[in-house]
């Protein structure tokens, strides 16, 4: 009897069992949900990439910004010919594409030096500095914020709130010089990563890392880790400052909402301590968000690198990026350019990594 006869004659057809939800595809939910973001990834960075090679074309060609009325039209088209630019668009974009995927973003136009090699060296500088805010960040804005809320609209309350504004509110370079102002009377470092004679030594340690910390330590004299940490401490709070009034405000709205919640309730009934509910019990699941943001504040952090490291001399990639543009070597400029972005990708992506594993509710 076929299907069309059964269903004639009244008899239901035979359920067939759902498949349960954790299974569907033979994957759990968390790798279900890590799959589709490293999936999204890609093509987000296939957009900025493009964007950047795109908008860098549109202000105008690279060689005659940064050599014109210096060089004559002749060696202008020569160097146009060296560098490829004289080619349709499309050949120079999959060139540019192709070098990407092999690790190679190009050579300056200015000192005709490889991309990716000014990326290694100030690039260890920019993690250094990142690093260094990043602590000052969480030393200023976790504790702040939990004091905060545990004062909810009393004065020490206002008084942060006010502070958080301002340290986010506040430009990171008038940040900065009001910093070099109250400090350089006192003889204390306010430019430069470290004394001359200080980056000489490091120089020789091997392996060198161009992270002056870690060179410090690997050459095993406590006098140079002293002094490269005296010369980061400026710039680490200029940079510090503005991502810990977010995270002031952050903790501070979190951890009110937390303590409304009826665990915390329950802890109250059962006779713990105010102070120890706090610690204890709310202020674990209140740091979520917290995590969450950072991956949009590294974005924050590379941007306020570039006026950190101007402000304080600091060699970064901000720093060289600077350099770079007011030399308008629009070459370079796209390559530094394009590694912030993929470097904005890859913490997002992470970050959401991180998220999922501590956030049972982030799934699909």
């Amino acid at each position: 009897m076929s299907s069309a006869e059964v269903l004639a004659a009244g008899e239901p057809p035979t359920p067939v069992p759902a498949a349960p939800s954790g299974s569907r595809r033979g994957l759990p939910p968390l790798a279900r949900y890590l799959l589709v973001r490293l999936a999204l990834v890609v093509p987000m960075i296939w957009v900025l990439v493009t964007l950047v090679f795109v908008l860098l074309r549109v202000i105008g060609d690279p060689i005659t910004a940064a050599q014109g009325g210096r060089l004559t039209p002749e060696q202008i088209a020569e160097r146009k010919a060296e560098a490829g630019l004289d080619r349709p668009l499309l050949v120079q974009y999959w060139e540019y594409l192709s070098g990407l995927l092999h690790g190679d973003f190009g050579r300056s136009l200015t000192d005709n030096q490889p991309i990716s090699e000014v990326l290694r060296v100030n690039g260890a500088a920019t993690l250094e500095l990142s690093f260094y805010a990043l602590v000052v960040a969480f030393a200023v804005g976790v504790p702040l914020g939990r004091l905060a809320a545990r004062y909810r609209d009393r004065l020490p309350d206002v008084a942060l709130r006010l502070f958080a504004i301002v340290a986010y509110a506040a430009p990171v370079f008038f940040v900065g010089l009001l910093l070099k102002l109250a400090f350089t009377p006192f003889g204390w470092p306010s430019s430069g990563r470290a004394s001359t004679s200080t980056l000489l030594t490091l120089e020789q340690v091997r392996p060198r890392t161009n992270i002056l910390l870690v060179d410090a330590i690997l050459w095993g004299d406590p006098r140079y880790v002293l002094e490269v940490l005296q010369y980061a401490l400026l710039p680490a709070l200029a940079l510090g400052l503005l991502t810990g009034g977010v995270f002031l405000r952050l903790v501070r709205i979190n951890l009110l909402q937390t303590m409304r919640a009826e665990y915390v309730t329950s802890a109250r009934a059962r006779g713990m301590a105010e102070g120890r509910v706090i610690r204890k019990v709310a202020f674990r699941n209140a740091l979520v968000p917290v995590v969450t943001v950072m991956g949009m504040q590294v974005a924050m952090l590379l941007a306020g690198a570039v006026l950190t490291e101007t402000t304080f001399e600091w060699k970064g990639i901000g720093y060289a990026l600077a350099e770079y543009l007011k030399a308008r070597d629009f070459l370079a400029v796209q390559g530094i350019v394009t590694v912030i972005a993929l470097v904005v990708c890859v913490a997002s992506f992470l970050i959401d990594v991180i998220v999922a594993l501590v956030d049972p509710r982030v799934r699909f």
